[in-house]
């Protein structure tokens, strides 16, 4: 009987814990979503698109995050893959610090494809109002996360 009680306990606290992971996973995809959205307003804000240059601009802007993300998710796998090695040679070594090195070079040249592509949307000075937009983005994310962060 008491057999019985310790699985059906095990299997209500792996089922909550699975059920809080999912919830998690959910919470942050949401906050992701949210603070996406954020962005874009805020750069659409603060580079004064027009409807037109907004419904050109985001989708291929979304597109080149995408690209960036995915250069950036293949290098931290590699980087996973090397650290949770028990036996790593020095050639894996190598391959993975230089894919490391490399992954801001990648995330550069998308930038620069992508620039191509915003040059026929935006204006010059919407070009360089566009940078400056995320990176006060960046900015003004950072500091909310310290000032959130040493509140607690």
């Amino acid at each position: 009987m008491k057999a019985k009680l310790y699985i059906i306990a095990a299997l209500i606290v792996t089922a909550l814990t699975a059920f809080a992971q999912t919830n998690n996973k959910d919470q942050r995809t949401r906050w992701m979503n949210e603070v996406r959205n954020q962005k874009y307003e805020f750069i659409i804000k603060e580079t004064d698109m027009t409807k037109e240059q907004q419904e050109d601009f985001l989708p291929i802007y979304k597109e080149m995050e995408k690209a960036i993300f995915t250069a950036n998710q293949e290098a931290r796998a590699l980087e996973l893959k090397v650290s949770n090695q028990t036996r790593t040679s020095e050639a894996e070594y190598a391959a993975a610090a230089l894919m490391l090195a490399r992954v801001k070079q990648r995330e550069g040249d998308i930038e620069m494809e992508y620039y191509q592509k915003f040059e026929r949307i935006l204006s010059k000075k919407q070009l360089f109002q566009l940078k400056r937009a995320e990176n006060k983005f960046t900015q003004y994310m950072l500091s909310h996360h310290r000032r959130s962060g040493s509140s607690k």
